[in-house]
């Protein structure tokens, strides 16, 4: 989920809606339509919410093997779900944060900030300003329904142009390549022996 939410941006409801009919392994993006508040399932935020995402193929990899590795992993069943639940909901978001991100981060010296999963998606517009992507791209990858007249009107990112954004972004964050995948609920001194 981190890795996911990390390259791509997705707000946590979008995430944690996803199926695995939402990957699509050909034209490697993720097809965001519908959204997750408190088990509650709805439209996305916006309509610029539902327009593809893509995802370079490391994450990719990741998800495929994650799928492998899922008790539920038929094209209907969510990409992160409750194994509490049987698969019926998605897990938590907030549980999952709470049991093994945040600890992970006090772990790595992270401390005095409170992390959420917003976080991530401010960390990926950050992160693709400092690498000088064009505005527009960002705005797209995004997918932020309001912006700048000029650029709403005029210009548009080509899909080429998305894709080299995500791919140095994943890079950025992935210079060695993915290590060991583990399940995101797994308990915290899992992620510790993980490394």
């Amino acid at each position: 989920m981190v890795l996911l939410a990390g390259s791509t941006g997705l707000r946590r409801s979008d995430m944690i809606a996803l199926t695995w009919a939402d990957v699509n392994t050909r034209t490697l993006e993720v097809n965001v339509l519908r959204s997750c508040v408190c088990n509650h399932f709805g439209n996305t935020k916006t309509e610029c919410s539902r327009r593809p995402v893509p995802l370079h193929l490391l994450v990719l990899d990741a998800l495929l093997r994650w799928r492998e590795e899922s008790l539920y992993r038929a094209e209907k069943d969510f990409l992160f779900p409750s194994i509490r639940l049987k698969g019926t909901k998605p897990l938590s978001p907030d549980s999952l944060l709470k049991r093994s991100i945040r600890p992970a981060l006090a772990r790595a010296g992270i401390v005095g900030k409170q992390i959420g999963w917003h976080n991530f998606r401010h960390s990926l517009a950050t992160n693709l300003r400092a690498m000088g992507v064009d505005i527009k791209v960002a705005q797209e990858l995004l997918r932020h329904a309001n912006s700048r007249t000029t650029l709403d009107i005029y210009t548009r990112a080509v899909s080429q142009q998305k894709r080299d954004a995500n791919t140095k972004l994943v890079e950025m964050l992935l210079p060695k390549g993915m290590k060991k995948l583990q399940h995101p609920s797994a308990p915290s001194e899992v992620l510790e022996a993980a490394g």
